[in-house]
């Protein structure tokens, strides 16, 4: 029987020895990836030094400015934190609320908005928790940041009266714009979701990242993501999007580019399979992951325009 606990207390350090300095390297990790450290860290800059990011960016910035007229600055509480967002009223009441992905504030969201101004919808361009001005300090993924939209949708409807919400998000911003929409919570307002680029687990595409980084796996990508779970008090792959889609009840357009190696063309497929009717899959030839309207502007825009048409044709039946 000693022998047995020597054993085990033998493979039980050198578990912790091994362990030990891989969780700190995760940890660095995580700090880097999902941590604001502080406020210059993920603020209403370019977030990357990108040819493509460069002109999305300047092309936004230039929209909000010639929409100048239209803007006003707009917060909420939610929780312990207050967030900012940017609101273009062009005498609607319909409104889509633009959901940016990790790294992003509202100002960078203002590239996506054109299509929301033709189809007649007001445009609220969000910081979400812990970006540009908002307060917070961790990116959970959207499982804590979709508590936010729900009251962003509330402060719409009730303090601007809006009618109809549509939710655009990109990356990341589609999950937590999904986890809004499934919500047990999630009021009738909320009408529909544009989804650009959303990925069936955030795990999966983080290890498609550290591929492409020619970055070893084991034991860093389960680590990092036990510490985004830890961070948000859910598993994240538990409550990845591939497990909420069947829960939608509401239209959602997908958007995903064939050069995406993030959210790959075949987890688009299955991430579409498993959505209820009505949904509606849209290919784009090229773009890599988030910049697919730079690569195909008329038809990006073009495809939420049509899919808002024939959401509120279904709608009003």
């Amino acid at each position: 029987m000693i022998a047995v606990y020597i054993i085990l207390g033998i493979l039980g350090a050198g578990l912790i020895f091994f362990l030990l300095p891989t969780m700190l390297i995760s940890t660095v990790i995580y700090t880097v990836l999902f941590v604001r450290t502080n406020k210059n860290k993920w603020s209403r800059t370019c977030s990357w030094d990108n040819e493509e990011q460069r002109q999305m960016f300047a092309e936004g910035k230039k929209w909000g400015e010639e929409n100048e007229a239209f803007r006003k600055t707009v917060e909420i509480k939610s929780g312990k934190y207050r967030l900012i967002g940017e609101y273009f009223d062009f005498g609607n009441d319909k409104a889509a609320i633009i959901i940016p992905g990790r790294m992003e504030s509202g100002t960078y969201s203002y590239y996506f908005s054109e299509p929301y101004k033709k189809a007649g919808y007001n445009v609220l361009a969000i910081d979400n928790r812990s970006h540009g001005l908002s307060d917070g300090k961790f990116n959970t993924l959207g499982l804590k940041e979709y508590k936010d939209i729900l009251l962003w949708g509330k402060f719409l409807h009730d303090e601007l009266n809006i009618g109809d919400i549509v939710i655009h998000g990109i990356c990341i911003g589609s999950a937590t714009g999904l986890y809004a929409l499934t919500s047990e919570n999630c009021p009738e307002y909320f009408r529909a979701l544009v989804a650009d680029g959303m990925y069936t687990d955030f795990a999966e595409s983080f290890k498609n990242h550290l591929i492409e980084k020619k970055k070893p796996l084991f034991p860093y990508s389960a680590e990092v993501m036990w510490l985004v779970g830890l961070t948000a008090g859910r598993s994240v792959s538990k409550n990845a999007p591939i497990r909420h889609i069947g829960k939608l009840n509401k239209p959602i357009l997908f958007i995903y580019s064939k050069e995406d190696t993030y959210s790959t063309p075949d987890k688009a497929k299955i991430l579409f399979e498993a959505a209820n009717e009505p949904k509606k899959l849209v290919w784009f030839e090229h773009g890599i992951h988030s910049h697919v309207r730079i690569n195909a502007p008329e038809k990006y825009d073009e495809t939420i325009i049509d899919f808002l048409k024939d959401y509120e044709a279904v709608a009003s039946d």
